[in-house]
């Protein structure tokens, strides 16, 4: 990692894997990023820049990169370890911490440091913000571990009416599907998560809203 890099991520800008951070302010908001990030595909965390793309340092990269280990090793389950580099930008240093997507999804955060239970919330990025996972998402980042059971699926008379009718509307959501059918919602959402992972189905994740769509075409 060096100045080259910074450059890169500074012109790249915030987004689905990448967030600027000014200064390291509190474990369990260092922990809420690196754990949407290992649920999604991953990314860099750069401290020491601001949001408008000003770089301004850090003042004690030791404490400060201790602080980052802590936030991935206390407050994330299961723990995250992210790769630490400290970058020399223009008389300024630049810590950049990133985040692999894991193979041990999903993680959550913890809220309080030796809580013997976890927060319950699984978080996802969607473009440059940090938001709590669905339960249908939960379940798929669930599904794609490769300690999940397989897949077991059948079509029948539910999955039929689902499928006749995203023929003639390109998406549904768990809400309309379960009106469609006449069913709970957690069932109605059951069926599309299978079916998600079936790839018949594809979840689509915005900021302010959830829906599916045909995972093929035809």
């Amino acid at each position: 990692m060096n100045r080259n890099d910074i450059d890169a991520f500074l012109e790249e800008g915030e987004g689905v894997r990448l967030e600027f951070k000014r200064k390291v302010s509190s474990p369990e908001k260092i922990a809420r990023t690196m754990v949407a990030f290992a649920n999604t595909k991953g990314g860099s965390i750069l401290f020491g820049v601001d949001d408008d793309k000003s770089v301004v340092g850090v003042d004690s990269e030791k404490a400060e990169v201790e602080m980052i280990r802590t936030a991935g090793a206390t407050y994330c389950d299961p723990a995250i370890e992210p790769v630490v580099d400290i970058v020399a930008y223009n008389g300024k240093d630049v810590i950049v911490a990133t985040v692999e997507e894991s193979p041990e999804k999903p993680h959550f955060l913890i809220r309080e440091e030796g809580a013997e239970e976890r927060d319950g919330k699984a978080l996802i990025r969607i473009n440059d913000k940090t938001v709590i996972a669905s339960r249908e998402m939960t379940r798929i980042l669930e599904a794609e571990n490769p300690k999940a059971p397989p897949l077991r699926i059948a079509i029948g008379e539910r999955e039929r009416r689902l499928f006749e009718y995203l023929g003639n509307h390109e998406r549904i959501t768990v809400r309309e599907f379960s009106g469609l059918i006449d069913v709970s919602r957690r069932q109605a959402s059951r069926i599309l998560v299978r079916l998600v992972r079936a790839g018949l189905l594809r979840l689509h994740t915005r900021e302010r809203e959830e829906f599916y769509t045909r995972g093929f075409d035809g």
